[in-house]
């Protein structure tokens, strides 16, 4: 059984608005003084050698840089090493056409030369209150992010083996809200008069920085009440303000995050469940030591360059300068879900955080944000709960007739 520490419990909060805030007080151990840095893809190949040597070892693969940096890694550690390949393993949704990646996938698998390639078609298993998150939901509670059983398929197909993701590449190849002014204060870009303010910022106190940006909330979650809005604020407005300018920093930052924290301890418990391994080779801090000590104090300016100074000709160039993102919110939002918020009797969420009636239109709208689909799993919990409950109270009278305490 994983333990629950309480930095790692979805705060209500978190629930209303889908986002995990905040860092846990363990820092990740610095490493020696005096040892030479590994090189990155050295970190990554290590990482994912570990997981090859559990076979069956699938990656969940997506066709994005992520998934396939992973994926030409393990290939090429594999063959070095006299492994059985890794086999890229896809879930696809002919009724989300937007999670479509299948010539970006192509490309890749090409590129590698593998003959395996593991693919789910699926319609709603993967819905947000569907069988498979269902039964995570039931064994324990509620689990963040609301969409962890997307891997569920893949580690019930490496039962006694290992998948890997390609999770933490997006934290550890973004770009810092304070880049453009960190670059210009060190002279690497030519200042412009709008850059003043955000050098400004840059450059003051944190509370002042947390003062300012609570003011410029990205977005006014519909679904909230005014109290509710206010903690999304205060919090979201703590969490931008501590972010450093300097990759290395941000790194370590990274690495305590509760979003890495929450989110791979709820894959923990889904591969336990499934009798396989997950592991997240971008997310290790041995990767994300030797990335923060191989690049640029400030980092890459966007995710390609990372890719290509860092893993020269490991992906096919096209893929790193791809704009596209695919999108599974219809693959979420199926009829499994629709069916509960039509039914919902407004159990199940916080009222001092959520506003019901906003919520339950949102819901009718066709248009659900995906933001709010760890409150319909709330909601569907609670259900369940009651639902428990009076199933034991109509057993009772039955189980003390045979006279059972």
């Amino acid at each position: 059984m994983i333990a629950t520490s309480p930095d790692l419990q979805i705060r209500p909060v978190e629930i209303a608005t889908g986002i995990v805030f905040g860092t846990v007080p363990d820092p990740v151990a610095p490493m020696p003084a005096g040892e030479p840095p590994e090189a990155p893809l050295d970190a990554l190949e290590r990482e994912c050698l570990r997981a090859l040597r559990s076979s069956p070892c699938l990656v969940s693969f997506s066709g994005g840089v992520d998934s396939s940096l992973v994926l030409a890694a393990a290939t090429r550690v594999a063959r070095r090493e006299g492994l059985p390949l890794p086999v890229p393993a896809t879930n696809r949704f002919a009724a989300a056409p937007d999670s479509d990646e299948s010539d970006w996938q192509e490309l890749v698998v090409r590129r590698l030369g593998l003959d395996d390639w593991l693919r789910f078609d699926l319609t709603d298993e993967l819905d947000a209150v569907g069988p498979l998150a269902g039964r995570g939901l039931r064994r324990h509670g509620l689990l963040w992010p609301f969409n962890a059983h997307f891997h569920t398929p893949l580690l019930e197909a490496a039962e006694g083996g290992s998948v890997l993701t390609g999770i933490g590449g997006d934290e550890l190849f973004g770009v810092s809200r304070w880049d453009r002014a960190a670059r210009v204060l060190t002279a690497q870009v030519r200042p412009r008069v709008r850059d003043l303010p955000r050098v400004g910022l840059l450059a003051a106190p944190r509370p002042v920085r947390r003062a300012v940006l609570r003011r410029r909330v990205p977005a006014e979650l519909s679904w909230l009440t005014r109290e509710g809005q206010a903690e999304f604020a205060s919090l979201w407005a703590t969490h931008e303000a501590a972010e450093p300018a300097r990759l290395a920093p941000r790194v370590r930052r990274l690495q305590r995050g509760r979003v890495f924290r929450v989110g791979l301890r709820s894959l923990d418990l889904l591969a336990l469940d499934a009798g396989a391994r997950i592991a997240h080779p971008l997310a290790s801090p041995g990767f994300a030591s030797a990335v923060a000590a191989a690049a640029p104090r400030l980092g890459y300016r966007w995710r390609g360059e990372a890719v290509q100074a860092l893993f020269d000709g490991l992906l096919p160039a096209e893929l790193l300068t791809r704009t596209t993102k695919a999108c599974f919110d219809e693959a979420f939002w199926g009829p499994h879900s629709t069916a509960m918020a039509a039914s919902w009797d407004g159990s199940g969420v916080d009222a001092a955080i959520v506003d019901v009636e906003r919520l339950r239109a949102l819901w009718a709208s066709g248009e659900p944000d995906s933001h709010t689909f760890l409150l319909l799993q709330a909601a569907w919990l609670e259900r369940e709960r009651e639902s428990m409950k009076n199933v034991c109270l109509a057993a009772r009278p039955v189980v003390q007739a045979h006279g059972v305490a």
